[in-house]
Formats: structure tokens, sequence, C-alpha cells
């Protein structure tokens, strides 16, 4: 055993580091958490999406025969109009040979554009009662019905029986309608007709209240005369005959632009409105039949004037009244009751600005904070059904990429497993040469003893150099005195200053005497033939490196276990497929190989990166030398054991492996081994270690949003499936590992808890790297706990 002068390497301060440290400390936590908001941002998009479908917050229930016993009998025998001006209830009826249309469930981009074309081609207005989701998704399609002229009414926000609604849930689909109205067209409305009703004796004891409450408000609800009972799709001679008035009767008369296929719809119209014009037929909107009967009945009483009672000037030049239809404007602000007069059709102070059409008399103008958190919801909603599409169809192709990964990797792990253990398979001669094993150490007095043990039963010829980078406790003395205690000749222990793992490995690349170095780390302990398997490949010249399989000696905690399985099917498969494309991204640091020449051809360990092993990887591959796995050569690592240590190595792991492929993106343009990496191995790492981790929560979130609001049991099918082929890939990595199948009882665990957290480093790691942010090389703290294989296997 000897000692060597510390040899010099790059300087830091102690108060410089602690002052680069605490600043990069500083910096993580805002990323951190800008990695949360970004998952947030895109839960809430979805969960808005899923709001407008009436996915979230949905109720299909539907209440039928409920007595009707405590609603008003006038209310039950009179017409379809239903207010309750100075609090108490008034039904009117449609004029007689009056219709007036009315279409719920729109708007359709599909159906609601073609009905308004027949509507203006025949000039007729209609009243179209709208669900507020809908017209949050096409505000332009809105916008076009009132400037033609419609009236627009609520149908809800996601079209549910408010009778089982609270008081809340009622006030929310109103109002969230009335902001989406204000969004879409500027304008908001007085009219109300409940999804699912019909006639006005249709009303129950479970419905009265309800339009009690909104009549209160100022709303006015609309009921049906006639129905076409269009969504049957009887036919376009039945939609006709259903919908035509009988003796002559005014009607409000319900059609559907929305709500499913309504081509019959489309075709019907046209010929009903020319039927019922040609009977004499004249048409309006819900606001204009009030208007119609209310002047009627004032002229029948003599009242053409000045009504005294409500003190009302007098109206426009047909005697018709300007007067808010339902007395009150939705949400308690009470209309002004002596309204001045309007001028050519056109309201004046009716709690609106001027300038609506008459036939529009239910709108107001939307001003104030309502206009603008209109205007943000239709925004959010346009942001939302972009968003939601684009990531349903990303995340399509993201699942069909992993599925086919997994595939890949079960057939070209399966033929490696072959092609590698054939009895007359060779490299060629047997490596029995010495080879140079260099242990980089910093702080590692817990566990340099248990290396050092493992490597006095080494079955090949090595020397030991033991790299201590600076260490502050007694990782020097140990390692002495270790090896004087297992009776070692063959180890050497370098000091330098504290300069960091590559320049550790650098050093003992230079101090090495022989051609082939092993590299491990200090928490590392190998399997006594580990050294000797991991040489064999090197008896083929075109290999510059080899790769050997790391174990986690620590799998008897939940988060060993979790490692453990990360580890036997992660990391072990990918390399057999790597292997056999010739395109291995990365040599663990726990035990790799590496021709000494080679390593210092390529320039050595660099400093350039956080991952110094997939840094020297790839500049193999571009330096021209095969990368291999050796499964035979096994090491048994002290994985990390809490949380916070996971945490940190993940992130290092993941931010080095992006700056690595960075550094070497000029491979993609190269030719020959480098340019086969840089065209195969590059893409690979890219798509399936950075691009579907980063969308993967997506698709938990999906799987959860799925299960929880639209089809539990075909989404929990779904991940039963996914996690069913997973599981099947885990099986086989164990197998060829020959490892205990016990553990992967901890796999739905880890695909519920350990793969999220995975996820959240990648995404830390990602903003990081955008942020144009900078890590340090970071010590885990070590037990000790793994010490002979034996003892863990």
């Amino acid at each position: 055993m000897a000692t060597t002068t510390p040899s010099r390497g790059r300087r830091r301060a102690p108060s410089r580091m602690t002052r680069a440290a605490g600043k990069a400390a500083a910096l993580q936590k805002p990323r951190v958490i800008l990695a949360l908001l970004l998952l947030l941002a895109l839960t809430s998009v979805m969960l808005l999406d899923g709001y407008l479908r009436a996915e979230v917050g949905g109720d299909e229930r539907v209440r039928s025969n409920a007595s009707s016993s405590k609603v008003p009998d006038k209310v039950l025998d009179g017409g379809p109009i239903l207010s309750f001006r100075g609090g108490e209830a008034q039904s009117q009826s449609v004029p007689e040979k009056t219709i007036a249309l009315t279409f719920d469930d729109g708007p359709n981009p599909t159906w609601t554009p073609q009905i308004l074309k027949i509507l203006e081609e025949n000039d007729v207005p209609g009243t179209f009662f709208v669900v507020g989701s809908m017209v949050s998704r096409y505000p332009s399609i809105v916008k076009d019905l009132v400037n033609q002229g419609n009236e627009i009414g609520i149908h809800t926000f996601t079209h549910v029986d408010l009778s089982y609604q609270s008081d809340d849930r009622i006030a929310r689909e109103m109002d969230q309608t009335q902001l989406a109205l204000a969004g879409a067209a500027g304008i908001t409305t007085t009219l109300f007709r409940a999804p699912y009703s019909s006639e006005a004796d249709a009303i129950d004891n479970y419905s009265w209240p309800v339009y009690k409450k909104l009549g209160e408000e100022g709303y006015t609800s609309v009921f049906v005369d006639t129905d076409s009972d269009d969504w049957k799709r009887p036919g376009v001679s039945k939609i006709i005959k259903w919908a035509t008035p009988s003796k002559n009767k005014g009607a409000s008369v319900l059609f559907h632009d929305a709500g499913g296929e309504r081509s019959q719809t489309v075709k019907a119209l046209g010929t009903y409105i020319k039927k019922m014009k040609a009977k004499g037929y004249t048409f309006t909107t819900i606001s204009g039949a009030i208007r119609q009967t209310e002047s009627a009945n004032q002229q029948a009483n003599g009242q053409t004037g000045q009504t005294g009672q409500n003190g009302q000037q007098p109206g426009s030049e047909q005697g018709e009244q300007s007067e808010q239809v339902g007395g009150q404007a939705p949400g308690g602000q009470q209309g002004q009751q002596g309204q001045q007069p309007g001028q050519d059709g056109q309201l004046g102070q009716s709690g609106q600005a001027g300038g609506v059409n008459s036939l529009q008399a239910a709108h107001r103008t939307a001003t104030g904070t309502t206009l603008y958190e209109g205007k943000a919801l239709v925004a959010a909603v346009a942001v939302a059904e972009w968003t939601v599409p684009g990531l349903a169809t990303g995340l399509a192709v993201v699942g069909v990429a992993v599925m086919g990964r997994f595939g890949m990797m079960l057939i070209l792990a399966r033929r490696h497993y072959r092609q590698r253990n054939k009895r007359r398979f060779s490299w060629g001669p047997t490596v029995t040469q010495p080879v140079s094993v260099i242990v980089p150490a910093y702080n590692e007095k817990e566990c340099i003893a248990n290396t050092l043990e493992s490597l006095a039963k080494s079955t090949h010829p090595i020397e030991i150099i033991v790299v201590d980078d600076g260490s502050t406790d007694d990782t020097s003395r140990i390692a002495r005195d270790a090896a004087r205690s297992f009776g070692m000749t063959n180890v050497r222990v370098i000091r330098q200053e504290n300069a960091g793992k590559p320049a550790a490995l650098n050093n003992g690349v230079r101090s090495a005497s022989y051609d082939i170095v092993v590299m491990m780390d200090g928490d590392t302990v190998f399997e006594p033939d580990a050294v000797h398997q991991l040489v064999q490949p090197f008896a083929d010249p075109e290999v510059g490196a080899v790769a050997g399989n790391a174990k986690v000696g620590n799998r008897n905690t939940i988060i060993g276990a979790w490692q453990h399985i990360e580890y036997v099917m992660g990391f072990n498969l990918d390399r057999r497929m790597y292997d056999l494309l010739r395109c291995m991204p990365t040599i663990p640091g726990a035990i790799g190989a590496f021709r000494r020449d080679a390593v210092l051809e390529v320039g050595g360990m660099s400093e350039d990166t956080l991952a110094e092993d997939t840094d020297i990887t790839i500049a193999m591959h571009r330096g021209g030398w095969r990368v291999v796995y050796q499964e035979h050569a096994r090491a048994w690592t002290e994985a990390p054991a809490s949380l916070k240590q996971l945490w940190s190595q993940r992130y290092r792991w993941s931010y080095g492996t992006m700056q690595a492929l960075w550094k070497h993106r000029k491979s993609l343009t190269d030719k020959g081994p480098s340019g086969r990496f840089g065209r195969v191995g590059m893409p690979l790492v890219v798509i399936f270690q950075i691009i579907t981790p980063v969308f993967a929560p997506l698709i938990d979130v999906f799987t959860a949003y799925s299960m929880i609001f639209i089809d539990f049991k075909a989404a929990l099918l779904a991940w039963l499936a996914v996690l069913g082929i997973q599981l099947v890939c885990a099986a086989y990595a164990f197998r060829l590992d020959r490892e205990k199948y016990r553990y992967l009882l901890m796999m739905p665990l880890q695909q519920l808890a350990y793969r999220q957290m995975m996820y959240l480093v990648l995404i830390h790691s990602c903003i990081t790297a955008l942020t144009g942010g900078r890590l340090r090389w970071q010590k885990l703290k070590r037990t000790g706990e793994v010490g002979t294989p034996a003892g863990v296997s």
C-alpha cells in the first residue's frame, strides 16, 4: 500500500462554496414550485374542459312523476311564460296566430349556423335557450345569433335538472351562463328555460321553488305549448306535424339546435315556417310575444297612453311597452319602472344601454366586472379547447410510444440474453491481465471498508486506487487501516484537495498502472468475480467500455424496493436493448470498465456536466469505440434511503443527462459510431427518458380524472392493463437477473407514489435547464448498511 502526494485539483474556497450552495438552494425552491404550478395549471385546464362538457359536476338525474300540489292552479293552467312581477306569479300566453320559435341546448358549431341561415332567409326571429358551457366554447356563434336579431335565454351552464340542486349550485349555473354570454356577445338576459321542462302543467313541488326563486331574482321562465319532439328524429313530416299548433292558437314551439344529430330539424324548419306563414301566422321572440300580449290587454282596458299604476311613459309608435321583462334585472338589481320612450323600436333606460333591438328586450348590455369576467372565462375556455385535445393527442402518441418501447425491450432483451448466454459465445481469448480499480471517495467512512473488503475477494488480479477527494472525515485513514487488516498490498490511497468526482476519477486514471481501468463508487461492493466478468468483453478490440450490472443493496425498505424494481427493469432491460442497438447512453458509475488509453484520448472525465458517466459514455461512442453491457458483472450499491436524498440524486442524474445530450448534440450529423449514437441512441434517450416521462404525469391525471368524472370502471381497467404490461416486463427482467419476484408486490404502490416523484424531478430538471440554472455535485448521506455481496444476495 502506498500514499502519494495529493494532486492539484481545482481549488475551492469554503466560503465561496458555502455561498454558491446557498444561492443554488435559494434558486431550486422557486423551480420546484414552478414545476408544481405547471402541473396544477394543466390539471386546472383539464378540469375546466371537463366542466364544460358536464363531466365535472355533471348530474344526469331527471325528476319525473312528482306531485304538483303546492303549485298554484293559475300557473299550472296558465300560459308558457311565467314571471314574478311584484313577487306574484303571473302567466302569459302567446297571442293567437303567433309563434315564438324556441331552440334548446345550443349553440352547436354544425347545426346552429344552419338554423340561423334558415331564419335569416325567412326573415323570422328565434329565441335560443343556450347552455352556458356551449356558449363559452362557441362564442362567435352566439355573437352572430345576437347580431342577427335573435333572442337569448339561459338553459343552465351544464344542462342539469335544477330541482335536484342546492341554492348555491343553482346560482352558479345561472351566473356562469350570464358570464359566458357577457364574454361571447356582451349581453346578459332575463329569460330562462329549465332543462327537461315541458309545458307549464308539468311544474311540480320540487321545481316550483326554483322557478319562484329565479323569478324573484328577475328571470322570466319559459315553457312550451307545442313540442316538435325533433330530438326523437321521427322524420321531417312528423316534426312539422307535432310543431303545428291546433285551432290557430299561438304557441311557444320547441325545437333543438344541439344535443344530437339535428339534420331532420334543419330540413323541417324551412318547410314549417313557410307552412305557418301560409296559414297566416306571424313569428316573434318570447319578449315580442310578451309585449304583444300586454299591448293587447292595455288596449282592451283603454290603457294606450300613460299607465298610472306603473308610472310608465308612452311606448313606441306601435304602442308597445319597453318594460323590462321580469320587472327586475337578474342578480337583484331592480329595473326602472319609470322608463323613457323608445325610438325606432329601441329601448331607452331600462337597465340597459340603448341600441338593442326591440325583439331582444330581454337582453341587458354587460358592463363592468361582469363583462371582464365573462371575457376572461371565454379566453380560459379557448385555452382549454385547444390545450386538452392537443394533450390528449400527445398522450395517445406517448402511450403508443411507451407500449412500443416495452415491446422492443422485451424482444431485444430476450435476444440479448440468448445471444450472450450461449455455450459457444465468447468475446475472444480470456482476459487475464491485471486491471486498475479506481475508487473515488468523498466522506465515505461508513462504506469504504466494505468496498475494500469486497475487492479483496476479487478472483481477478487488480490494483486498487482510492482517490480521497478532500474528505473531511476519516475516509483515508479507514481505507489504509482496512487494507492492512485484509492483508491487501495492492491498495494505493491518493489524497487530493476537493475538486469533484470527475477530477478524482481523472487522477485515478492518470495514476493507473494497467491498460484497463474499472471505476466504481465508494459505497459499492463487488461480487468476487465481478471484475473478471466485467473485463472479458475487452477481448474484442472494438470494445472501449463495458457497463456492469448495478443492483440495489438496501432493498428491504419501501424506497429501496422501489429503486430495486427500477434498477432491474428500467436500467438493465434498457442496457440490453441499447447494447444490441450499439448506442449505450450510460455506463453506471457504480460499475464500469474502460480502456485507459481511450479515456485519455477523449479527454478524460469531463466536469462540463453533472452526469460524468453519461458524458464519458457518449464520448466513447464519438471516439469510435463500442460500448457493451455485461450482465454477469454484478455490483451492489447503496441507494438513497430518504425521499429528499432520492430527489437530490435523480435531479442531478436527469439534469446531467440533459447537459450531456446537449454537449454532444453534434453527433446527430457525425458519421460512423458517433453518428449511430446521435441518430439512434440520442433520440431514444430524449424520447423515453425526457419527453415521455414529462407527459407521463398527465396520463395519471387523465386516469384519475376519468375514474372520478367519466367512467370509473373503464378507466380502472385501462390503468390495470398498463400496470399488467409493466408487471410482465418487470417479471421478465427479474427472471433474466434471477431476482426474487416478491419485490414486484411493491410495483402498484411504486406506480402510485414513487413514479410521480420521478416525474416531478424530471420536470424540475427541465425547468432548471430552460431557465439556465446550474447544479453542483451533490454528496448523499451514506449508512454503510450494504456489506459484502453475500450479505445482500
